[in-house]
């Protein structure tokens, strides 16, 4: 049985709305944040995943704010896109540059090959799973995953946010900081696997061990599978011993 949905306002943007999922897990923490933006009428900002009384909120809050005009996309993943063709308005996945409804759409691979980051033209960034508001997000490994994330976390870098609103996790008030905490978690992981391989070690057991020590039993196959993308960038930038 799903649980209900929690709503609440961005701090310091009342055109903000955020709708919270009822589909807590590892991935994806208390659940998919899903954003109400603007007014007569809305966007919806990744719908979620197909739950009714999920969409029954987003179309509840939605019709307080004038009904809902258009809904976009980060990315395509299902926790993200599900919902969108129950809302019975147009769905748009933006490429690099495109601009609706005063959302301009950043191109932010890593995660997924279509991700996209909207921002806004006052410093907020919906950056769908590009950060999340509290762990690190999963980067599969598909030979140039991991370097196109570090390449579109530094993007983000180089906007002045104010505010990021996450795919999942709480509001990020001071996104420099996390921006940097990411790009140096991403780093950290890479010294200490570079120095077990230095030092022999070949055995995935082993590399996890000395990178991912720190990661809990239950997201040990997943820590796996994201050094794979490690070594993968590793192997790209001719930097494998």
């Amino acid at each position: 049985m799903h649980q209900t949905s929690t709503m609440d306002e961005g701090p310091g943007h009342p055109e903000i709305a955020r709708i919270v999922a009822p589909n807590p897990g590892p991935m994806t923490l208390e659940g998919t944040n899903t954003y109400l933006y603007g007014s007569d009428p809305c966007v919806v900002i990744d719908p979620g995943p197909e739950i009714s009384s999920h969409l029954d909120a987003v179309r509840a809050a939605a019709e307080e704010r004038g009904g809902i005009g258009l809904v976009l996309l980060t990315h395509m993943h299902g926790d993200h896109a599900d919902g969108a063709g129950a809302l019975g308005v147009e769905t748009i996945l933006p490429k690099d540059g495109e601009t609706h409804a005063g959302l301009r759409a950043v191109a932010t691979p890593g995660h997924a090959p279509d991700h996209v980051c909207l921002l806004t033209g006052d410093g907020v960034c919906f950056s769908g799973d590009l950060v999340l508001g509290e762990g690190s997000t999963f980067v599969p490994p598909d030979g140039g995953s991991l370097g196109a994330y570090m390449d579109s976390l530094r993007r983000m870098q180089a906007e002045p946010l104010e505010l990021i609103c996450p795919g999942h996790g709480p509001w990020i008030v001071d996104p420099a900081t996390k921006l940097a905490e990411y790009v140096e978690h991403r780093e950290m992981r890479e010294r200490l696997l570079l120095a077990a391989l230095e030092r022999g070690e070949r055995s995935p057991d082993a590399l996890l061990d000395a990178a991912w020590s720190d990661v809990p039993a239950e997201m040990r196959p997943a820590a796996e599978l994201v050094m794979q993308a490690h070594l993968d960038k590793l192997e790209a930038e001719g930097r494998l011993p």
